[in-house]
């Protein structure tokens, strides 16, 4: 027996190690998807209300937050394009910049965006800069979409399947408990994950209408020249910049100001920069500052500290890459849900003994459900 329960041992280690590598392969992937079941799950849980399937469930939950993002991307790319190239026939620089790069040149000629121009341009060679730089860089940005559509189709899949089957899976984990520590723990890591992860998505919302109304106000009263471009595209993509730690929403609205800038500065009409300026301030002020006091205590999590939230925000980039900016969060709930639940359980410590209240300044999630 003992050496039947050694070799069914040493084949779960096996399979655990296998498991292990995976996971770190993928592991930017599995926690983007993470965050999304989280981000997503009381809105799928909320559509049970309507008696639809399961599956139809999910598929509208994440549909919710993927088609958005998408859009969003594909309109950023796609406006970037279109106001470079007006930005370049208005102030033509191809012969000021580096002596005139011959592409750029040729950029500022294609005036008919057409199928019918872009087969004449191909044509006639304009186009021949272009695929020779992609020609000469194809294996690159073959790596790069591959690798990036195949993190992308595993973000989604496991993002699915947790919405579908994440009950079954803690269920699972429950078979493993002893005298209900586990248990306490992953219901208390389970609820401050969803608080913690949810409140990030109903930040970034909070954020965007915030910079939404600001953008487009300032636009009623500032002149066409100083107005800010697609003030609700830069809106959305400032409270998705709130995610991003330290920087933030300011690698948005500082671009944002300095190309607001632009038109006043090569037109010599400094007079109209007193409106940037005013942009400037007010998106200081009324976006990055006040949304930060006073709505990220009421959405943090019931018993994760905003401060050390904002240091995990922080260090997980510079530790664990990009997706430390989600992972770093997780694992903070984690141990911090482990140090208050399970940790006092196994030091022998009575669980009926009263946990550390809440700060007079932070708010409960569920108090605004």
């Amino acid at each position: 027996m003992d050496e039947k329960r050694l070799v069914v041992a040493l084949f779960g280690v096996v399979v655990a190690l296998i498991a292990g590598y995976i996971a770190h392969r993928f592991v930017a992937a599995l926690t983007v998807a993470v965050f999304l079941y989280y981000s997503t799950r009381r809105f799928y849980h909320a559509l049970g209300r309507f008696r639809l399937p399961a599956r139809l469930r999910a598929a509208t939950a994440l549909s919710v937050i993927a088609v958005p993002l998408l859009f969003l991307l594909s309109s950023t790319i796609v406006l970037l394009l279109v106001e470079a190239r007006r930005f370049i026939e208005r102030y033509p620089i191809a012969e000021s910049v580096g002596g005139g790069e011959p592409w750029i040149g040729r950029l500022q000629r294609l005036s008919d965006l057409s199928v019918r121009g872009a087969i004449d341009a191909y044509r006639s060679g304009q186009f021949d800069p272009l695929v020779g730089l992609v020609v000469d860089n194809a294996a690159l940005l073959t790596n790069t979409a591959s690798g990036f559509l195949l993190n992308v189709l595993i973000t989604v899949v496991v993002t699915y399947y947790l919405l579908l089957d994440g009950s079954t899976l803690h269920a699972w984990l429950l078979r493993f408990d002893d005298d209900a520590i586990v248990r306490e723990y992953l219901e208390a890591a389970d609820a401050e994950l969803e608080a913690v992860l949810y409140g990030n998505l109903l930040n970034v919302i909070a954020i965007s209408i915030i910079a939404i109304v600001t953008y487009t106000a300032y636009n009623v009263v500032a002149p066409p020249a100083v107005s800010v471009p697609y003030p609700t595209l830069s809106g959305a993509l400032t409270g998705i910049a709130s995610l991003i730690p330290v920087v933030g929403m300011k690698i948005v609205y500082l671009p944002l100001a300095g190309v607001t800038a632009v038109p006043a500065l090569l037109g010599s009409d400094t007079g109209l920069l007193a409106y940037v300026a005013v942009l400037l301030a007010v998106a200081v002020v009324v976006v990055d500052t006040v949304p930060d006091v006073v709505l990220r205590p009421y959405f943090s999590g019931e018993t994760t500290h905003v401060g050390l939230l904002m240091l995990a925000y922080i260090f997980g980039p510079v530790v664990f890459g990009f997706h430390g900016l989600f992972l770093a969060p997780i694992v903070l709930v984690l141990v911090l849900t482990f140090g208050d639940t399970a940790l006092p359980r196994l030091l022998g410590v009575d669980p009926d003994e009263p946990s550390r209240p809440l700060a007079t300044d932070q708010r409960r999630l569920d108090e605004f459900r």
